[in-house]
C-alpha cells in the first residue's frame, strides 16, 4: 500500500521541478558541463596558469616526450604542448559559439517565417535551403574562406550562414506543428499581427527546439573550426590552435612523436563530446 501511494507523489514532485533542475540532475549533463567549464576557464585564463609560454621556442628541447618538465612533451620547435593545448582553447571557443549564435538567430527567424507564413515563400526558400544542405558544411566554408580570406570574423560569418538553413529547417517543422494548435487560431481570431503571433506566441513554445539546435550545432561548429585550422585557414600558425597544431605535427607521427598530435586531438574530442553530452541531456529532458 505504501509503494502505491509513494509512486504518484514522486512523479508529481518530479513533474513540478523546473526543466533546468531536471537537466542538472542528469549525470551526462554534469560530466559534459564540467569538461566544458574547464575549457572555458582555459580559454579565458589559460595563459595565466600554463606552466610555460605557449609561444616560446626551445630549439635545444625539440620533440621531447612527456615528462615532469613538459607534461605533454614538446613539439618540433621546442614549444610546450601542454601550454599550447591550454591556450589553444581560446581561438576555438571564440569563433564557434559566436558562429553558432549567429546561425541560431538567423535560422530561427527564417524558420518562423517559413513555418508560419508558408505558401510561395516556403516553396522558394525551401528549395534554396535544400540546395545549400546538399553540400557538406566544411566544403562550403572552405570555398568562401578561399574567396574572401581567412580571419576569425570571416569564419564566424561563414559558419553562421551555413548553419542558418539547417536550423531554419528544424524550426520550420516545429512551427508547423504549433500552427495547428488552438491557441494560434484564437490569436488569429482576435486580429493579432503576424509578427506578434510569430515572436510572442510561437517563439516561446519552440524555444526548447531552438536550444537543442544551438547546443548540437555548437559541437559541429567546433569541429568545423578545427578542420579549417587543420587545412591552414585558421589563425596565424604561431598562435596556439588545436587544429593548426595537429596540421603542423601530424607528419612526424611516423617518427614516433605521437604526443605532438595526440593531445590537441584529444582536446578537440573532449570538447565535442562535452557539448554532445549537454545537448543530449537537454533534449531528453525537454522531450520527456
Amino acid at each position: 500500500m505504501t509503494d502505491i501511494l509513494e509512486a504518484p507523489v514522486t512523479d508529481v514532485a518530479r513533474a513540478e521541478l523546473p526543466s533546468w533542475r531536471l537537466v542538472m540532475r542528469r549525470p551526462g549533463f554534469i560530466v559534459g558541463a564540467l569538461i566544458l567549464l574547464f575549457w572555458i576557464v582555459c580559454a579565458l585564463f589559460g595563459s595565466s596558469f600554463a606552466p610555460h609560454s605557449a609561444y616560446a621556442q626551445q630549439l635545444l628541447a625539440t620533440n621531447q616526450p612527456p615528462s615532469a618538465a613538459h607534461w605533454f612533451g614538446t613539439d618540433q620547435l621546442g614549444r610546450d604542448v601542454f601550454s599550447r593545448v591550454l591556450v589553444g582553447a581560446r581561438s576555438i571557443l571564440l569563433v564557434a559559439p559566436l558562429a553558432t549564435l549567429l546561425g541560431t538567430v538567423l535560422g530561427t527567424a527564417l524558420g518562423l517565417a517559413l513555418g508560419y507564413i508558408g505558401g510561395a515563400l516556403d516553396a522558394i526558400v525551401g528549395r534554396l535551403v535544400e540546395a545549400v544542405l546538399a553540400v557538406p558544411a566544411v566544403i562550403v566554408a572552405f570555398l568562401f574562406i578561399v574567396a574572401v580570406g581567412a580571419s576569425a570574423t570571416t569564419e564566424i560569418l561563414v559558419i553562421g550562414f551555413i548553419f542558418t538553413p539547417i536550423i531554419a529547417r528544424t524550426v520550420r517543422s516545429a512551427v508547423q506543428v504549433e500552427s495547428q494548435l488552438d491557441y494560434l487560431a484564437a490569436a488569429r481570431l482576435i486580429g493579432e499581427s503576424r509578427r506578434h503571433v510569430m515572436f510572442a506566441e510561437i517563439l516561446p513554445n519552440v524555444m526548447p527546439t531552438v536550444l537543442v539546435e544551438f547546443t548540437v550545432r555548437l559541437g559541429y561548429a567546433i569541429f568545423t573550426v578545427a578542420t579549417l585550422a587543420f587545412l591552414g585557414f585558421g589563425v596565424n600558425p604561431s598562435t596556439p590552435s588545436w587544429g593548426s597544431d595537429i596540421n603542423a605535427n601530424y607528419g612526424v607521427i611516423a617518427a614516433g612523436y605521437w604526443w605532438e598530435t595526440l593531445f590537441p586531438a584529444l582536446a578537440i574530442a573532449s570538447l565535442v563530446i562535452a557539448i554532445n553530452l549537454v545537448a543530449d541531456s537537454i533534449d531528453r529532458v525537454l522531450a520527456g
